[in-house]
């Protein structure tokens, strides 16, 4: 029995693709503007959707969103929504297309008055991601008061589709929360990633 054979993972059986993002993606500090970017647009495509829907999509809606530079995407326009509208490749609603574009341009303001959105979004938690300790999945939270005030900043800011709970699920996709249940494999071995954000800039310093 090889040891990846034995290792647990904590959402159990899943395809081959919900299983990489689970041991190669999902809960690992993610400090790069651009995948930062990605995330949040996915994640608001989510909403009342499920993510292993979104995953499916990935690619075509990497291909769709010019590889989610956010500088292309704050300009799209009217035939760029049309676009989109007649890919089936992606989710194909409005509103959550539109809140891209709005996002993207919202995105660009915080990159430009703290320097990076990875500063911005990070100093929520100092620089340090949270280790939840979680057992099960049943004492796992929807939402958390981090994500009730990052969502308040977002909406604040003129963010779509940014509530609590699409912020919570961004929070665990770039590792700022480690949600990895404690007896996961993936939780130990993400606990002893370099702190390699914000805080350890200043460090360096």
């Amino acid at each position: 029995m090889t040891v990846q054979a034995v290792r647990k993972r904590c959402w159990g059986e899943v395809d081959a693709l919900m299983g990489a993002y689970h041991d190669r993606e999902w809960g690992v500090p993610l400090h790069d503007d651009k995948k930062i970017f990605e995330f949040l647009i996915l994640e608001g495509m989510q909403a009342g959707l499920s993510w292993q829907l979104i995953l499916n999509k990935r690619e075509n809606f990497r291909r769709a969103f010019h590889g989610f530079d956010p500088r292309r995407v704050a300009r799209y326009g009217e035939r760029d929504l049309k676009r989109l509208l007649a890919d089936p490749g992606i989710i194909r609603n409005r509103l959550k297309l539109w809140s891209a574009v709005n996002n993207a341009q919202r995105f660009l303001e915080v990159q430009k008055e703290f320097g990076s959105f990875d500063k911005y979004i990070w100093a929520f938690v100092g620089g340090q991601p949270i280790r939840s300790g979680l057992l099960s999945f049943k004492d796992m939270p929807a939402r958390t008061t981090l994500s009730d005030s990052i969502s308040r900043d977002l909406k604040a800011r003129g963010f779509k589709f940014v509530g609590s709970t699409v912020i919570y699920s961004h929070l665990q996709a770039t590792g700022m929360v480690n949600d990895h249940l404690v007896w996961c494999f993936r939780y130990k071995e993400i606990g002893r990633l370099p702190v390699t954000g914000e805080r350890s800039r200043r460090k360096a310093r």
